[in-house]
């Protein structure tokens, strides 16, 4: 069983669209999905809407989506055409409270797995990291940070990395990782979908 972590230094660039265009690309795959959400001080780990409910009783929250129609995430998993998708919400820090229901679940799934995060790195060890990166946008995740040195690949913009803005981020870290060109709306390319497939054939 194969299992894949798409990871990215922010919000809003294109991860998500990533995770879908493979599972849509490789449908042989049989994907089993998850959305990793981390929450902070007044955000609902249960629903992901504002509330001032944060209770020990009330840190973590991992649900399958059935709907393909409900406009999450985790429901263009399966609008892509993932066998099963998962929601995984949790107050930061408390990710490792989800991870036993989480590693059940990778241990159930008849397919390939993957999981858009890049905290979960630190309790996996996947076939395959991919770092979606964004140049032109200035937020630089710790986490992202963290883990940007075990990235098998990174997708970026048409014009790569030109033009940086992070500051404290050392693109060292990424010497002699292939880098691929991707673009809005599917920001999946065949050469992706190629590497991808590649790797894992031989996971």
């Amino acid at each position: 069983m194969a299992v894949v972590v798409i990871g990215g230094h922010t919000r809003n660039i294109g991860k998500t669209s990533v995770v879908a265009g493979l599972i849509a690309a490789m449908p042989e795959m049989r994907w089993t999905a998850f959305k990793v959400t981390q929450y902070g001080h007044g955000i609902c780990s249960a629903n992901g809407e504002p509330c001032d409910c944060e209770t020990d009783d009330h840190t973590v929250a991992v649900t399958e989506e059935r709907n393909a129609a409900s406009g999450t995430d985790s429901a263009r998993y399966l609008a892509a055409g993932a066998s099963r998708s998962f929601w995984v919400r949790t107050r930061q820090g408390s990710l490792a409270e989800a991870m036993p229901r989480v590693k059940k679940e990778i241990a159930a799934a008849a397919g390939a797995v993957i999981l858009e995060s890049n905290s979960v790195l630190r309790f996996l060890r996947p076939d395959l990291f991919l770092s979606v990166l964004d140049p032109g946008v200035e937020d630089f995740k710790e986490s992202a940070l963290r883990y940007l040195d075990r990235a098998d690949a990174v997708l970026v913009p048409p014009g790569g990395l030109a033009g940086v803005a992070w500051h404290g981020v050392s693109l060292k870290l990424i010497d002699g990782v292939p880098r691929f060109e991707v673009a809005a709306p599917g920001y999946v390319s065949p050469a992706v979908v190629e590497f991808v497939r590649g790797r894992l054939l031989s996971a």
